[in-house]
């Protein structure tokens, strides 16, 4: 089977107004300054876009208000698992009515001892009840926080039972070992890893490229990886690549990519989280910006 061509994706940041509500000029904005400087998509309301602390109306609106603003929909992906299957169902639906047919959907996560059959028949029951052949699923594993995981052993039932909608994974694991598996295992599923630190060997084993969180900053950066990988020079980008998203990996990873947003841009705006989530205090936000600069790393501005 022929090598997939390889994509960066950035799980985008959501950003808010100061009464919490979504900022859907900044959001356009955002979203159009990742595809201009490298990303071949964006994914919407993943982990770094706090999800789960909107409402599915809140989630909705945003999608309707991107798309009214001119970004295409064949550039995003969605994010649209939740706890209950309905609320899934309905964000998928809304999604795939709105020509976004790329969607990452967590596994149903609240009840930890789900068993593989319960897990299967969620997803069954959601590819079934959409019932449209335009669908392209993505599995979001991501066991840190999530904790229900999608086992190898579950992948192939869906990947056999669906293999028309069933499109591929976010593995969120940040091990190397366990993606470059899924990608081996799996090879008619696009395996996408859940950050760019081994982003250089992921490509060249034939993996499908990354989502990541840090490519909200990192995108130009990933880019030239993904645009480089078949030659040696690329080892060089990687290696910066890896040593800026090692940085951010030292703070909790949206309070510190809103705040460097937000010095970087003077936009106070982007320091606004939805609770539980807190800030990174100023002090921390200078001492990242000023490990990046030590790494020739200037970040990118919207």
């Amino acid at each position: 089977m022929s090598q997939p061509v390889p994509e960066v994706l950035a799980a985008s940041l959501t950003p808010l107004t100061a009464d919490k509500s979504i900022d859907n000029d900044r959001y356009a904005g955002h979203v159009n300054a990742l595809l201009k400087n490298g990303c071949d998509g964006v994914l919407l309301f993943g982990t770094t876009g706090e999800a789960n602390s909107f409402t599915v109306t809140e989630r909705q609106a945003a999608l309707e208000s991107l798309l009214e603003a001119g970004v295409a929909p064949s550039t995003l992906m969605v994010g649209t698992g939740c706890c209950a299957l309905p609320d899934t169902l309905s964000l998928t639906r809304h999604a795939l009515e709105l020509g976004v047919h790329r969607v990452l959907v967590l596994p149903p996560f609240y009840y930890k001892n789900a068993s593989e059959d319960g897990l299967f028949n969620t997803f069954a029951a959601l590819i079934e009840q959409l019932d449209n052949p335009a669908l392209r699923l993505y599995l979001y594993h991501f066991p840190k926080m999530a904790v229900v995981a999608f086992t190898p052993e579950l992948i192939a039932r869906l990947a056999e039972r669906f293999p028309g909608q069933l499109a591929g994974i976010k593995d969120s694991t940040g091990n190397r070992e366990h993606t470059m598996m899924l990608n081996s295992r799996f090879p008619s599923l696009e395996v996408f890893a859940g950050s760019e630190m081994f982003l250089l060997e992921y490509l060249r084993a034939g993996g499908a490229g990354c989502i990541s969180a840090t490519t909200n900053l990192t995108a130009s950066l990933a880019a030239v990886v993904r645009d480089h990988y078949h030659l040696p020079d690329a080892e060089l980008d990687q290696q910066q690549l890896s040593a800026v998203r090692s940085v951010f990996e030292r703070y909790p990873m949206i309070g510190a990519l809103k705040g460097l947003l937000a010095m970087q841009t003077g936009d106070s705006g982007w320091e606004h989280l939805r609770l539980p989530l807190s800030n990174l205090d100023k002090d921390s936000v200078a001492e990242l910006r000023h490990a990046l600069s030590e790494l020739n790393f200037p970040g990118q501005a919207d």
